[in-house]
């Protein structure tokens, strides 16, 4: 297992809520320097097109960081025209433009150097009974991530899930739903983004979704963050599950899986680079936690199925 850290600079600038604003807007240049001054990280993740204003200037800045772009994030909610979807939208020209955003998102990453795109369709979904025609808008997203994800082979496209938010109901809601559009589309450059917080709030077993996509090869990228699976409040990692972080940095070495993880923490008291620098810190410390515990002794509690004894061993390696 040979996990990266890759700081998503969205969070670097302005962070706010419905009620209150808890960190500042800053220009992109500001937080890429910021971004530069996470310790241990490895890489970043740009927004398009929300740092791409300027295409020619936000390539030449990322550039001069040094650092490696882990995902293109392509942004296809926030725009008005996306109001009543993006990929599901019922205007053919709107379905069009979530298309062109994918395949420009595309574009980017590979002159970047990275090798993948990450989408979350947020704004795909219904919030009443009676409101959506479930049957086009599945085919709908089916037809236009088809056509997005051929326009080159040699950049994956990535699909986070969420059940709710900016619609009650989302059309890829959870990781089975996930998978199952995967499965659909076939094509070997569509995966998954398996941000924590949200199969938290999905009510899933966040290590169980993650070996479920590792077998299918399909775990293409993971958020890391965490919250009480109430809401997706974007909170250090680990600073509620604990275990739940720990069995998922688990299974992770058993898939043997090499990837990026990128941090959806967002700063609500402190320091946004403080912020940064303590979840990677974390996660890394989460790691050799596990190594103290012992991945051996850990698979030996799980093929002797007594939690009793299972917990009483994590828990007495925490002292």
């Amino acid at each position: 297992m040979n996990l990266k850290h890759s700081v998503m600079i969205g969070f670097m600038g302005r962070q706010f809520d419905r009620f209150h604003e808890y960190q500042p807007a800053q220009d992109l240049a500001r937080r890429l320097e910021m971004a530069k001054q996470v310790k241990d990280a490895d890489g970043i993740e740009p927004v398009y097109p929300n740092d791409f204003a300027d295409i020619d200037t936000t390539l030449k800045l990322i550039r001069d960081t040094g650092l490696p772009v882990s995902a293109v994030n392509v942004n296809v909610k926030g725009d008005r025209q996306f109001r009543t979807g993006s990929f599901s939208s019922p205007d053919p020209a709107v379905r069009r433009s979530a298309v062109d955003y994918v395949k420009t998102g595309m574009d980017l990453a590979a002159e970047l150097g990275a090798e993948m795109i990450t989408v979350c369709t947020l704004i795909d979904g219904h919030n009443y009974n009676f409101e959506a025609d479930y049957l086009k808008q599945w085919c709908w997203m089916e037809e236009g991530l088809a056509e997005a994800a051929r326009h080159r082979s040699d950049i994956r496209v990535s699909l986070e899930y969420k059940p709710n938010e900016s619609r009650n109901y989302i059309v890829i809601g959870d990781m089975g739903r996930s998978l199952y559009m995967c499965e659909r589309l076939g094509l070997p450059n569509v995966g998954v983004t398996m941000d924590v917080g949200h199969a938290l709030v999905a009510k899933e077993t966040p290590a169980e979704m993650l070996a479920i996509a590792g077998l299918s090869n399909r775990l293409f990228y993971v958020h890391f963050n965490d919250n009480g699976r109430e809401w997706d409040w974007d909170m250090l990692p680990a600073s509620v599950n604990l275990w739940d972080t720990l069995e998922m940095l688990f299974y992770m070495d058993r898939l043997n899986w090499n990837g990026w993880l990128a941090y959806d923490v967002v700063t609500r008291d402190g320091d946004p680079v403080e912020t940064m620098s303590a979840s990677i810190e974390i996660v890394k410390t989460a790691e050799k936690l596990l190594e103290k515990m012992g991945r051996e002794q850990l698979q030996a509690c799980i093929e002797e199925g007594i939690p009793a004894r299972t917990f009483q061993h994590m828990v007495r390696s925490l002292l």
